[in-house]
């Protein structure tokens, strides 16, 4: 942000009019009369050289641009920066989200499954600034994502490039867990959680979850467990990874209920049950209420000066003014 530590020199610019109009304009302001040099032919004298002209005004320009850059110099230009800076760190965050095919399930209108996870993690990071967040996906395989991070654009980035399927077709449960604690294993922070989503039953990885869960305890980690998704026959659409092709049909849909519930209790965690876009939205609002820590932030102010540039600019200014009036047309006055 641009500041003027001297805003009252500003005013010396509203004399540059009069001064302009009383050295250029006023014709009682005296100065050179044009004579000609040649036969005189016509019934009044008018300079034909138009280059010669506008090189003269030019020159005038020059000089009252660099008065003008004087007087904003003066008024001492600066950039402002202010930065937040945390005196105390927050609570690191992993997501760990479900991508296997049962994700791509059309019954979160307008949506499916994976892009309403998707919606709400996105709002939740653009709300944590203060807070490291990180992602974990999980279908056959898992893989870190983002480790926690500030960066909150790069995480949306990230976020914006995930696809269904790009693990395998399978449900890790607790290999997502296990992997997201690993990385939550040597932070400094006071409070760290995981948040699972997902909408199916264990079927792959070489981690139960029952495990990952008491690996994560014993870390002093917290997992909220999200269930998304309606029981009972739903549309599906998705696109094959391997084959580019568009599947569609409809599934059985159910989830392990009994065991997200003692995931959560196990870390002293909580169990929660998304059924629609707006039960989503609500659950991770509470989440967000529940995981809360007192923000110290102080803010660093640090300024350059703008003059220098100015003053270089208005300098050269004027000396152009100088150099085609004095020493190329002459002038003497």
């Amino acid at each position: 942000m641009w500041i003027f530590e001297n805003p009252e020199y500003l005013l010396l610019l509203t004399l540059m009019f009069p001064s302009i109009f009383f050295s250029h304009f006023y014709r009682g302001r005296g100065g050179l009369v044009p004579a000609s040099t040649g036969l005189w032919k016509s019934s009044s004298f008018k300079p034909k050289n138009y280059f010669i002209r506008l090189i003269l005004f030019l020159s005038t320009v020059s000089f009252w641009l660099g008065v003008a850059f004087i007087i904003v110099a003066l008024a001492g230009p600066s950039y402002v920066e202010k930065e937040k800076i945390y005196l105390s760190r927050g609570i690191d965050i992993m997501f760990v989200l479900d991508e296997s095919p049962s994700m791509a399930a059309l019954d979160f209108p307008p949506t499916n499954r994976f892009d309403a996870s998707k919606n709400v993690i996105r709002k939740f990071v653009k709300a944590r600034e203060h807070d490291p967040v990180g992602l974990v996906t999980f279908a056959a395989e898992a893989a870190l994502r983002i480790p926690p991070t500030l960066d909150t654009d790069g995480f949306l980035d990230e976020l914006e490039d995930l696809e269904l399927m790009e693990l395998g077709n399978g449900t890790a449960v607790g290999l997502g867990i296990a992997i997201a604690a690993l990385h939550l294993q040597d932070s400094t922070a006071e409070e760290k959680v995981i948040i699972l989503i997902t909408d199916g039953e264990n079927n792959a990885g070489e981690i139960v979850p029952e495990s990952a869960a008491e690996i994560a305890a014993g870390m002093g980690i917290r997992i909220y467990t999200i269930g998304i998704g309606t029981r009972g026959e739903v549309a599906i659409e998705y696109e094959d990874p391997e084959t580019g092709k568009i599947i569609t049909g409809r599934y059985d849909s159910d989830f392990d209920e009994d065991l997200l519930t003692e995931i959560a209790e196990t870390t002293n965690g909580k169990y929660y049950f998304a059924s629609s876009t707006n039960a989503l939205d609500g659950i991770i609002d509470i989440i967000d209420s529940l995981e809360s820590s007192e923000k110290r932030i102080k803010i660093k102010t640090t300024s350059r000066s703008g003059h220098r540039p100015l003053i270089i600019m208005a300098l050269c200014l004027i000396f152009f003014d100088f150099f085609i009036r004095k020493l190329i047309f002459r002038e003497v006055l």
